[in-house]
């Protein structure tokens, strides 16, 4: 259960800015719970004032690692005591590179950066298969998929909630008779959870799956 420290850190915050939406923490919590305390490493895409950083590093605990991207240099301001920001563009391959060969455990994936479809989905693409196999890669403010301001729009190719569609039925592809093969993405997620402007993967790796009929008639 939930001991409410995020809501507490969010609402008595006099410090450095944090920009979420109310809804959002239940839902922090229903998925980042399990790595309290248990000295996870987290990438947040997006600095912006640096308070999100600092309440992530409270919240997992002492041992814990908060990464930072970030367009803007002035964001490497925000490091701190287990707080590292990396200045460049969330879609460059160099700069993920750079990242892992620096951390090559990470956990935790929080998108909340430009929230482009092209920036969401490569972002994705170049760090999914690389988190910890029990890791989990969450994207917020989903809702800009049906804005045109951001390239989406309801049903538009190309979209991040479109390619999230498409990932369901690869979660699902050994039961598609050979439609869709099945991926390093099918043996490598255990979940999908969709909630209003959040969509979360969590990893885990997956066997052989087999059904047995127990108990009597």
């Amino acid at each position: 259960m939930s001991d409410g420290l995020l809501h507490r850190y969010y609402l008595s915050n006099i410090s450095k800015i944090i920009d979420k939406w109310f809804h959002y923490f239940d839902i922090y919590d229903r998925h980042f719970s399990r790595f309290r305390n248990k000295s996870p490493v987290m990438l947040e895409i997006s600095v912006l004032g640096g308070g999100s950083l600092a309440m992530w590093k409270t919240y997992f605990g002492e041992g814990s690692r908060i990464i930072g991207v970030d367009i803007n240099p002035a964001c490497k301001a925000h490091e701190a005591d287990g707080i590292e920001v990396f200045v460049g563009s969330q879609d460059d391959s160099a700069l993920i590179e750079q990242i892992f060969t620096t951390y090559p455990h990470i956990d935790i994936v929080l998108d909340d950066g430009s929230h482009l479809m092209r920036h969401m989905r490569a972002s994705f693409e170049l760090i999914y298969e690389r988190l910890d196999p029990h890791g989990l890669y969450m994207v917020e403010d989903t809702h800009t998929c049906y804005l045109p301001t951001y390239q989406g729009g309801l049903r538009e190719t190309g979209s991040f909630m479109e390619f999230v569609k498409d990932k369901l039925d690869e979660l699902n592809a050994l039961y598609t008779g050979g439609a869709l093969p099945v991926s390093a993405f099918t043996k490598s997620t255990g979940s999908i959870s969709c909630y209003d402007s959040v969509v979360v993967f969590e990893r885990k790796p997956q066997g052989i799956r087999t059904s047995a009929i127990t108990g009597s008639f």
